[in-house]
């Protein structure tokens, strides 16, 4: 199984790569204030992993929340014994 995800791993990466060379136009792009330009496969890629990490983040927040509802669960449920 590990095999597996490895393999698919590697196909994103080398399909995500070509996406990037395929994508070499530069384009300008501005931010609060700083201004460059970028090529526009580096920028699309760059706003993707911000995406995955907003979503990564929020995924953690749930899963402390979950952790604490448990343990706080576990607290009463012991209490009450």
């Amino acid at each position: 199984m590990i095999w597996a995800a490895v393999a698919s791993a590697l196909v994103v990466l080398v399909l995500l790569i070509v996406f990037i060379l395929q994508n070499q136009e530069l384009v300008q792009v501005k931010f609060f204030g700083l201004e460059g330009a970028v090529s526009l496969g580096v920028s699309l890629f760059i706003a993707a992993v911000g995406g995955g990490v907003l979503v990564a983040m929020a995924g953690a927040a749930r899963i402390i929340q979950l952790r604490a509802a448990a343990h706080r669960h576990r607290v009463l449920a012991g209490r009450k014994r």
